[in-house]
Parts: structure tokens; sequence; C-alpha cells
């Protein structure tokens, strides 16, 4: 099916209070509300909730509320990050699709709209705007760590196809997406980073086995994938062949914020379902008896003292960013701060919750301990801590960067492993 990339019309001229109150009445009208005592248990690992976002996304493209910071030509609103916030404000209690933020919208889409062909943005930014198609990540691998650049999944040229073998781990949402952008390596003769190349892949191609992994938490929303003698068009490729380092660190910039709530990219703000909502700590501390205990009282205040730090944080470093008084890498410093402060509040819950947080029964408070189990992803996701520190240090301290014995040397020729 061929759709035109654009979406409706709207009005260029309207401020941004205007913008609001017609956003406002358009959702009263269209969009199902959410029930504070009821909300939608969005399991990420589950078909139903993909499903469900892609209804909602196409009723916002519908309104004309998608993509309100993508540029017009393909398909978004072309209007500046105010816009969205106020979108933002007003959408507060709708449902909406907000499993499609990341990595569809804020990472994958925004690194096709800074790094691919024309005839790229056009095919697949209107395509996840509409909600016709989810976008995901293929990067890590079983061996590679942190090292993104140490990718060993490779591409060969063979007439005029590429030819792709080898594995990829913890994508995230795989099972559900119908693209994914993937990192290979094309050339060994050079150093690491210089010679790797993004394709976007059709994840329905034959070629390609996913298995899902379950985690500790009970989540099957990760997934691998192996590559047997996959086959490619050049049409697959974005950005230059070898230069996919370029693409991708275009990418992990928009990792970073992504991960740290920083993206003007994403459709709506807040929880994705009930185990995803913030915490209440009143109604924690009511819950458990401690409403009037100073030592919990405390703990939760320091708590929400974090998460209020945090969404300045985010403000000032989006703006500084934008109009250059930080460094584009200061994503990883919200990065960071949203690490800390998600595993601060983890910590702080199931302190509250005692052993009622990991003893079967009451569910409001079980679900504390559950969350805990990922407590340590907010530090891995987006690269983990340490490589966002060294980041910081890096590119905007400027401190000398680390030692690199690779560094230089044809990746054929690097050690890995037991070699």
């Amino acid at each position: 099916m061929t759709e035109t990339a654009s979406a409706p019309v709207h009005n260029t001229t309207e401020s941004v209070e205007e913008f609001a109150a017609r956003a406002k009445a358009w959702l009263a009208e269209n969009m199902p509300r959410i029930d504070p005592d009821n909300p939608p248990d969005t399991d990420r690992g589950a078909e139903e909730p993909w499903r469900r976002a892609r209804e909602l996304q196409r009723r916002l493209w519908d309104g004309g509320f998608a993509g309100i910071c993508f540029p017009r030509e393909y398909g978004g609103l072309g209007l500046p990050y105010e816009y969205q916030k106020a979108f933002n404000e007003v959408s507060r209690g709708y449902e909406l699709p907000m499993i499609l933020n990341t990595p569809t919208f804020t990472i994958c889409a925004a690194t096709i709209l800074d790094t691919a062909s024309e005839e790229q943005k056009r095919k697949h930014i209107p395509a996840a705007l509409r909600g016709d198609e989810v976008l995901v990540q293929l990067l890590s691998e079983p061996s590679g760590g942190s090292d993104l650049a140490g990718v060993i999944t490779r591409a060969d040229r063979r007439g005029d196809k590429w030819v792709i073998n080898g594995a990829k781990t913890w994508s995230t949402s795989a099972f559900a997406a119908d693209y994914g952008l993937m990192l290979a390596r094309t050339n060994w003769d050079v150093p690491k980073h210089e010679g790797l190349t993004m394709f976007l892949v059709p994840l329905n191609s034959p070629g390609i086995t996913m298995r899902r992994i379950k985690q500790v938490n009970g989540s099957v929303e990760f997934c691998e994938e192996f590559f047997d003698n996959l086959e490619l068009g050049d049409d697959a490729v974005v950005g230059e062949v070898d230069k996919g380092w370029e693409v991708a660190s275009r990418q992990l910039y928009h990792e970073r914020r992504a991960v740290g709530g920083g993206s003007e990219y994403a459709s709506g703000i807040g929880a994705e379902g009930k185990t995803d909502r913030p915490i209440d700590y009143v109604a924690l501390l009511e819950k458990t008896g401690q409403a009037d205990n100073p030592w919990a009282q405390q703990l939760a205040g320091r708590a929400l003292a974090h998460r209020m730090v945090r969404e300045q944080l985010i403000d000032h470093v989006y703006h500084g960013v934008l109009d250059g008084s930080l460094h584009p890498a200061s994503g990883s410093i919200i990065r960071i701060a949203h690490a800390e402060t998600h595993q601060l509040e983890f910590d702080t819950a199931l302190a509250i919750t005692g052993a009622s947080g990991v003893v079967d029964g009451d569910d409001d408070l079980i679900r504390h301990g559950e969350r805990y189990l990922s407590r340590q992803t907010a530090s891995l996701g987006g690269g983990t801590t340490e490589i966002a520190r060294n980041v910081i240090s890096e590119r905007i301290l400027g401190f000398p960067r680390e030692h690199a014995a690779d560094k230089g040397i044809p990746f054929k020729d690097v050690k890995r492993g037991r070699s």
C-alpha cells in the first residue's frame, strides 16, 4: 500500500496555547481516558499492546497530532519542542501509544531523519508515524559487551547483494517490529571504527531466526537474532558503506537522550502501563502504615527531590544543546541522572515496603519487589553508565581518552576472546 508522506494539513500560524487548546478538545473526543484506578496493563513482551499501540498511533495521525517535531516533508508537523511539551501536558490522563516512543520514534526514526537517504526518510518516517511500522535497534552482540565498534556480525559483498551472517542480542521489542537498524562489519582490513556499515533490515526476511530472552522478572520483551546468509540490497544501507560508525554515533546520541527522557520526538509522556507508573510515596507510606514515620518520610522526600531535579535537568540540557551552550554529548548527563534516580526510587520503595515487597501477598506492594528485579537495567540501556561517564569526561570536559590497545590496528588482527 502506497501512501503520501504528508499528514493532515495543520495551521502553522497558531500559537502554542491555541495548539494546546485544539489538542485538548481533540483528545477528549477521540482518545480513550485512563482510569486512574485501573490503568492499562502494558506488557511490552506481549503481542496485544503493540497492536493497540499501532491503532492509537493511527488515530493520532488521522487527527493531525503525530510526529509534532518531525519535519512536514516526512509526515510530521515541523513544530518546535514547545508544541510537543504542550501536547504532553494536555494528553496526561489519556491512553497513548507510549511503547512506540522508544526505540521507534526517539531513536530509530530520529536516526533515519539525520543519516538516511531521502528515499528512506520518505518511506519509513511517515510509516512509523502512521503506526504502520515499528522500528528497533540491532546493535548488541553475544560477545560484544559495551564495545559496540567491536561487532563481528559480517556483511559480505556477493554480486549485487550484501550477505549477512552473525548474531545480535538484547534487541528491545524486536519480536513486534518491522525493521531493525543493524550494524555489521563490511571491512576487516581497517581499524574497527572504519569498517562498519549500518543496514535497515526487514525483520520478516528469510535468513533471520529470532528467539525471546526471558529475564529474571519474567519479561520476554528482549530478543536475540541469528542471521544465516541474509541477503540485502544496496537500498538497505543507511549512510555510506564503511561509514556506519557515523550513523551508530548519531544513533547513540539519540538513545542517550531518549533513555534520559530528553527527546523532542517522544509523543506524550508518562507511564506505559500500571507497572511503569511513578511511585506514589504518599499512598505507599499510608499503605504500609508509615504515614507518620519520620524515617520513611525522609526516604520518600529524598527520592521525590531527585525526581524533580532530574525533570529540571532534562529541560536544561535539551535547551542547552539546542542553543549551543552545551556540547551535543551532554545527553549523557541526563542518561546518568535517569539511572541514578531510577535506582534510588526502586531502592526507596523496597526499603519502605520491607518484607511486604518480596513476599507474595498484597499486589500493590509486591510489585515494588518485582520492579526492583530490573533495577540495574537503567545502568545498561542506552550504553552502560560507565560508558556515559567516559563520554562526559572525554567529549565534554576534555579529559584524555583512555588507552585503546586496538587503536589503529586492522580489525582482522585484533585479538578477540582467547586468540
